[in-house]
């Protein structure tokens, strides 16, 4: 816990340490259910965070906790999650450009041509995973197919949560057991197991979670309406009237996607898809260019060319087509459109902080550690704790560190391989943190795909099935991997 810079105050006892959660839960929840709705992330949210964030500190205060100790764990934080906001700038940027120059409008119509929409949505999480695996990123598998499946599903009549919940599934299928993931080398390492020795193990629960997840969209693709509504043909014109539909434009993700398999940082991966994104702008869409630029009766030129493309990156545009249903679609936000999801994310990075610097995360942990009777218990107490670090931490990572910190030692003594250990610290810490609308995966999905948290959390299978499966296999004691015997 010294290593990861966790406080431990010997005052803060588990209900002191608990007041900012009881301040922070009922007040987002009268926020967002009986207030605001959708709305709550405009703003309100935020501020309840920072609320609570206060309150915590007058509980360090009365702990004798330093203001500066505080602020230099809230400073840690902000520097943790700097890669995360510049990924999410460039992905706004990227998903203006790629509108702009077609490649989302082209997914979308030959996504319309070749995908029923009766296997959208288990098709949805197929293809999320195969990317994601491929990938090792749940991020980048939703900033880029992601996007353009909500799209194509929208077009078909189909539930937009339902799309985000299909993408979400998938796209964490890949995050879990990739082994270019960051959080499958990060559980592996924070357990003491080997990388592919987690990951096989990891199988035993995610194969069934995945098949589960699969069955319940089947049946989901089964209820929707194939006629009226999803009768594509107008919307194909419509589309095609609108954009040069080219298959080159494929490249352009086709490149991204290269790059990522080639472990090239993501963030150098979806800037350099942005750019190309305006570079085939100007190639394929030149007089849409013109259109966004803002300049009245403007021809395709230098400065009409340039302001256009920038328009698309940094601020809101929007494609007019001559058929309603496209116009909302086919409207993208640029780096302008996640200043809000930033926004969540620090002040969500100020609670998390100031209730580590605290010790209220450590003292949490502690008491779940605490309550592990049996070796269902410590499985159960383990999740428990990635759960409620991803709720006050806010924050995937410190759900899997601090939790594998804690819990190392104790399944050691129960005689238990570290497998157990780095399996439900994905099972658990990975996969809920995006069902968590203040978490930074929560924020990030929500603002990628357009659609609420609220909105998509039921039907993101697998990110729930998960954890309770692990809790399966740890009661009735299936594939629970002994410590070799020296």
């Amino acid at each position: 816990m010294a290593q990861n810079k966790i406080t431990q105050n010997k005052e803060l006892n588990i209900w002191e340490a608990l007041i900012p959660m009881f301040f922070l839960v009922p007040l987002l929840f009268f926020n967002v259910i009986k207030v605001y709705g959708d709305d709550a992330l405009g703003g309100s949210n935020q501020f309840i965070l920072l609320l609570s964030a206060a309150v915590a500190a007058i509980v360090g205060h009365f702990n004798k906790v330093s203001y500066a100790s505080m602020i230099d764990k809230v400073a840690d934080n902000f520097k943790s999650t700097a890669g995360a906001i510049l990924i999410l700038l460039m992905v706004g940027s990227l998903a203006g450009t790629w509108l702009l120059s077609g490649i989302i409008p082209t997914m979308v119509y030959y996504g319309l041509t070749l995908l029923n929409p009766t296997i959208f949505l288990p098709a949805t999480v197929v293809i999320c995973a195969i990317i994601s695996v491929a990938t090792g990123s749940s991020w980048t598998t939703s900033a880029t197919v992601g996007i353009a499946l909500i799209g194509i599903g929208d077009a078909m009549g189909i539930s937009v949560a339902m799309t985000a919940g299909a993408v979400i599934s998938g796209a964490y299928f890949g995050d879990k057991m990739s082994p270019l993931s960051d959080t499958t080398n990060l559980a592996a390492a924070m357990s003491g197991a080997d990388l592919f020795d987690h990951i096989k193990y990891m199988t035993y629960t995610t194969v069934p979670s995945i098949l589960i997840t699969i069955v319940v969209f089947i049946i989901l693709g089964l209820t929707q309406d194939t006629t009226g509504s999803t009768d594509t043909t107008a919307i194909l014109e419509s589309i095609n009237a609108t954009f040069n539909i080219n298959l080159f434009l494929f490249l352009v993700p086709g490149v991204v996607i290269f790059m990522i398999i080639k472990k090239t940082r993501p963030l150098i991966a979806l800037l350099t898809g942005s750019l190309l994104g305006g570079v085939f702008a100007l190639i394929f869409q030149p007089e849409l260019v013109a259109q966004v630029s803002g300049i009245e009766n403007a021809k395709f030129g230098f400065i009409s060319g340039y302001k256009g493309v920038m328009n698309s990156l940094t601020t809101d545009i929007a494609i007019v087509t001559d058929n309603q249903s496209l116009n909302d679609l086919f409207s993208s936000g640029g780096m302008k459109g996640m200043l809000g999801t930033i926004w969540l994310i620090m002040c969500a990075m100020v609670f998390g902080g100031i209730m580590e610097a605290i010790g209220a995360l450590a003292r949490i942990s502690k008491a779940l550690l605490n309550m592990a009777k049996s070796i269902f218990g410590l499985f159960a107490s383990a999740v428990a704790s990635c759960l409620a670090l991803n709720l006050t931490a806010s924050d995937q990572y410190l759900s899997i560190v601090v939790s594998g910190k804690m819990y190392k030692e104790a399944f050691e003594k129960r005689g238990l391989a570290p497998e157990n250990l780095s399996r439900t610290l994905e099972d658990s810490g990975t996969v809920t943190s995006v069902l968590i609308p203040w978490n930074t995966c929560g924020a990030y999905q929500a603002g990628v795909l357009g659609v609420s948290v609220s909105e998509y959390f039921i039907y993101a299978v697998f990110n729930y099935i998960s954890p309770l499966m692990t809790l399966i296999f740890a009661l009735f004691k299936i594939k629970i991997k002994q410590l070799a015997v020296k």
